[in-house]
């Protein structure tokens, strides 16, 4: 099998494990993780109502600045706690979408507890 296919598959694979024991209610929404090459993204989700509550990504105009790595991640979840406490989130249930809890997503989480979300 081709090698990208088989790294996608085991990937998906992987996302949908995690994603059959982890759900986002409104009292604990889900704080979910997408990273690429270029740009990382970060979303809370009430997953009774499906609805983004916060939102944050590399690609918006004032977080421009933040590189992907693992500085600009922790700067990240800084920036998505903060929006999380202004809206009133406390607590998350977090979301590593597929990915090891390594490097950028682990700065991410710790970026966010940081900020003063709890999970």
């Amino acid at each position: 099998m081709n090698r990208i296919a088989d790294k996608n598959r085991k990937y998906a694979r992987r996302k949908v494990h995690i994603r059959k024991s982890i759900s986002g209610t409104a009292a604990r929404p889900r704080m979910t993780v997408f990273r690429s090459n270029l740009h990382m993204y970060v979303q809370v989700i009430d997953d009774t109502v499906g609805k983004t509550l916060v939102s944050a990504g590399t690609t918006e105009k004032e977080l421009a600045d933040i590189r992907n790595n693992v500085e600009g991640a922790s700067k990240l979840g800084e920036v998505v706690g903060k929006r999380c406490l202004d809206k009133g989130v406390t607590t998350v249930v977090f979301d590593r979408n597929g990915y090891l809890y390594h490097g950028l997503v682990k700065a991410i989480a710790d970026g966010a507890r940081k900020a003063g979300v709890k999970f």
